[in-house]
């Protein structure tokens, strides 16, 4: 039970006092996006990977994993769908939810402070992983075409290039002159409190309505898309370290970068945008009982 508390109360405190600060004050949410999207997240990835200790085997594991619980959650998605006789627009909405994880704003924060920095490494392979599905085919998703230009966007990011470059410069074993990597990792050492701040202050301007569709949305990401996780796991036979990261990133809330891709994209962007609030709201229940799952008590 400590180690529940340990990983849940840190990431709710800041996520609460972000949504404290949106609360009393305006603040430039775009910007600070920007800021995260474009400096702390790559120095975050790049330090993670040029750091990191894990295996080739244990990257090709988590990849599995990964396409194979988004395979069978896509699927099961397609499925319900049918069965609930839902609008064509609806149940692309629901397909959104259940396939783009929170993996950056709070599963990068929850692996860290559950797994450390040996889980952290894994997980933003993860991030990239569920950044490329979100903003490669997210967009041609929504639209119905278009998925060359969804790519474009994608490798404009400085994400990929900051995952490549960390692990060349790692694989080269190259030594920063003048302790330049310390920079870089104190950079990458902002980001977390500035995704989960974010993330509290976007919260704080979305209403919370409960309604069918924020409520089936809600259970696809928390609560199934672990279970296929965890299932994916075992069929793989993945690492004990491999196999937490994966289902602990597939139990986070539903990307922000949903409402976005909608809002841009799609017709049904306030639906989205109160699934995204509902969704973490809930996420504070529902991860303890996913870390139970994994063997964290």
């Amino acid at each position: 039970m400590e180690a529940l508390f340990n990983t849940v109360f840190p990431v709710a405190l800041v996520v609460f006092s972000g949504y404290l600060l949106g609360r009393r004050m305006a603040m430039d949410l775009p910007t600070l996006s920007r800021l995260t999207v474009y400096l702390l997240v790559p120095a975050l990835i790049f330090d993670a990977m040029y750091r990191a200790q894990f295996s080739r085997e244990g990257l090709l594991g988590l990849t599995l994993g990964f396409l194979l619980t988004y395979g069978g959650v896509y699927l099961f998605v397609a499925l319900l769908g049918r069965l609930l006789r839902e609008s064509p627009e609806a149940a692309k909405g629901l397909a959104l939810a259940a396939l783009f994880p929170n993996s950056g704003n709070m599963g990068l924060s929850l692996t860290y402070f559950a797994l450390g920095e040996a889980g952290l490494g894994l997980a933003v392979v993860y991030f990239i992983l569920s950044s490329a599905l979100m903003f490669g085919l997210g967009p041609a998703f929504i639209r119905g075409g278009g998925i060359l230009e969804g790519l474009r966007f994608t490798l404009r990011l400085p994400l990929f290039y900051a995952l490549l470059l960390g692990l060349l410069l790692r694989t080269l074993e190259v030594t920063f002159p003048f302790r330049l990597d310390e920079g870089v990792r104190l950079m990458g050492q902002a980001a977390i409190p500035v995704l989960l701040l974010t993330l509290g202050m976007q919260m704080a301007k979305t209403p919370f309505r409960l309604g069918a569709f924020e409520l089936w949305a809600s259970g696809l990401r928390l609560l199934v898309a672990p279970l296929f996780a965890y299932l994916a796991g075992l069929l793989l036979g993945l690492p004990r370290l491999e196999h937490q990261v994966l289902v602990l990133q597939s139990a986070t809330p539903i990307a922000v970068n949903a409402f976005l891709l909608s809002r841009e994209f799609g017709k049904d962007a306030a639906r989205m945008a109160r699934s995204v609030v509902v969704s973490t709201f809930l996420a504070f229940l529902t991860v303890p009982l996913v870390l139970l799952l994994i063997g964290l008590r």
